[in-house]
């Protein structure tokens, strides 16, 4: 199985070693051209959602991606990709992709300093580890949004059709038990 891994900006390296050790090869997007090899899955990974949102369309790849989405191509959004797969952001912001019908609030926990560790119960999966970096939550989900987790009674993790988007990075942890379950959704 092959796992296509946005890397343009942000922390995609830690999800290529994390689903690597599981038994799926990776590829990086960095350009469109890139987006010609056959993938069955995409990560959308933390970082900066507005220079991850401005590259998708200076490199040509955001209508792909888009399309890819929309048509069912399984995807893992964590943070920044959670901000990218919004249909609105909280104070107005024009969405990215608008792939899901979600509002998310950015960095909801304040700056670096606001960023924690916690464990919680993700539904279907049970207790993980979730590490916030400068995180966002989800404000408000749209019909169809299945609520996997909340921490501190705000939404940090969603499921809409082939979407998994998460406010936290389960990269940065041991436990692969998302990344799994991410898997399992790109062999159906």
């Amino acid at each position: 199985m092959t796992i296509a891994v946005l890397a343009v900006q942000g922390a995609f390296i830690e999800h290529e070693k994390k689903l690597e050790k599981l038994g799926a090869s990776c590829i990086e997007l960095r350009k469109a051209e890139d987006l010609e090899q056959h993938y069955d899955g995409l990560v959308l990974p933390g970082g900066e959602s507005t220079v991850q949102g401005k590259l998708l369309k200076e490199l040509g790849m955001y209508d792909t991606i888009k399309s890819q989405i929309e048509a069912g191509m399984p995807v893992l959004a964590t943070c920044a990709g959670l901000i990218l797969l919004a249909d609105n952001l909280e104070g107005g912001e024009p969405g990215h992709l608008q792939t899901m019908p979600v509002t998310v609030k950015r960095n909801a926990y304040g700056r670096q300093l606001g960023s924690f560790h916690t464990e919680a119960d993700l539904e279907g999966i049970g207790e993980v580890p979730m590490t916030f970096i400068r995180a966002p939550y989800v404000a408000e989900a749209g019909d169809g949004v299945q609520v996997l987790a909340t921490v501190e009674d705000r939404i940090v993790a969603v499921k809409y059709k082939n979407q998994l988007a998460l406010a936290f990075h389960p990269e940065l942890d041991e436990n692969d038990e998302i990344h799994k379950a991410f898997l399992a959704m790109c062999e159906k």
